[in-house]
């Protein structure tokens, strides 16, 4: 069992890997360069301070990997296509779905309240309000058994 620092530093390396993740998953969608790539440039250019360099390297390749099925889950709750959604904010949902679907040790509320909170730092005016719609509606679906046991 981890003490509260030790979750503390952990909770910490992950929240800023999400956000060298979303920042590399959004140079991704612009460039179409090869992720592997990214992940180096970003390691070797950019301070990752503190950054989980693991958990990062997982959420951009994975969710690069598995970009096509992100889509499928995220697409049902969209008022429109996601390539018409702003990039930032089609990034931020791609890599909570890919938490979502893949990290099933990660609560869903820690996964949705990150998303808000990179939306509300890099994401438009009233993206953070978009993403929070989305998430929770694809919760419902993505993770039942987990709700249902929250709500016992």
């Amino acid at each position: 069992m981890m003490d509260k620092q030790a979750m503390r530093r952990l909770a910490q390396g992950r929240q800023a890997a999400r956000r060298l993740a979303l920042q590399a998953l959004y140079q991704w969608q612009l460039t179409g360069d090869d992720p592997k790539d990214i992940f180096v440039q970003f390691r070797e250019e950019r301070p990752l301070r503190g950054a989980d360099q693991d958990y990062f390297r997982e959420l951009l390749l994975g969710a690069v990997a598995q970009q096509a099925q992100l889509d499928e889950a995220i697409e049902p709750f969209l008022s429109r296509p996601l390539d018409q959604v702003d990039p930032v904010e089609a990034a931020i949902l791609r890599l909570a779905a890919y938490e979502l679907v893949n990290r099933l040790d990660v609560p869903y509320r820690v996964i949705i309240n990150e998303a808000v909170n990179l939306a509300k730092a890099f994401g438009a005016e009233q993206g953070h309000r978009f993403v929070n719609g989305v998430l929770d509606k694809m919760v419902r679906r993505l993770r039942e058994a987990e709700i249902a046991a929250a709500t016992r």
